[in-house]
């Protein structure tokens, strides 16, 4: 077993610490886990720059979608705190003008009172597509959904929405890197992550079958045994 850094796990969109609820037994043997809070800014400078102040200073980083999105951010501001990276499910791109359209009326849902559709409108691009009828995963979602409430999504989808093209970062980064995805990903498709994975020296990437967006959640035995192998790396 490599030498431990502490690890820390930040959810995604409308997600909470129970993204990573069958992760933080299997990676507690290598370190100390936390899950960072990020429904309190409205800025993907800002909340990195939170998460950064209460981190450890030094550990290792997992970012699951807008995951993925933050932990660029925090590459920006503090790349020699971060020992090792793994991104799952995300993108290095910007939004495209459809995203962006429908960030905002999703937006214009919520506030209007209309949070408690989301969840359900979110599902069939969170869950594989044989996988969106399961009420398990389909009660968990709507679970974090509503431990997120509709003020942090609102400010959750605008940090999204005007995120820098992350691309140009990536050849930069020089710690250990996971890229993860799975096979049925509609939200950020394998594509994105193989391009994050090819422009990553050194990156390794996993793909994970019959799987979609919440990967930790639909298949966590494969994300688990990834995740593993990516902490007996040693750190940079």
């Amino acid at each position: 077993m490599a030498s431990s850094v502490p690890i820390l796990l930040v959810p995604g969109l409308l997600c909470s610490a129970r993204l990573y609820a069958p992760q933080i037994p299997a990676l507690w043997p290598f370190g100390q886990v936390a899950v960072a809070d990020h429904r309190r800014d409205a800025d993907m400078a800002a909340i990195a720059a939170r998460i950064l102040k209460d981190a450890p200073p030094r550990f290792a980083l997992a970012g699951l979608s807008m995951g993925g999105y933050i932990a660029f951010a925090m590459l920006r501001l503090a790349p020699e705190r971060i020992a090792k990276l793994a991104l799952l499910d995300t993108s290095a791109r910007p939004d495209t003008p459809e995203q962006t359209a429908g960030r905002k009326t999703q937006i214009a849902m919520a506030q209007a009172g209309r949070f408690g559709e989301i969840p359900d409108l979110s599902i069939p691009r969170f869950l594989h597509r044989n996988r969106q009828h399961d009420e398990r995963l389909t009660a968990i979602v709507r679970q974090m959904a509503e431990e997120t409430g509709p003020d942090a999504f609102v400010r959750q989808q605008n940090a999204i929405m005007t995120r820098p093209d992350s691309r140009p970062l990536l050849a930069s980064i020089r710690c250990p890197t996971l890229v993860l995805v799975g096979d049925g990903d509609v939200a950020t498709p394998p594509e994105l992550n193989q391009e994050i994975a090819g422009g990553i020296p050194g990156a390794k990437l996993v793909v994970v079958p019959d799987c979609g967006h919440l990967s930790t959640l639909e298949k966590p035995e494969a994300v688990n045994a990834a995740l593993s192998e990516w902490q007996r790396l040693a750190a940079e």
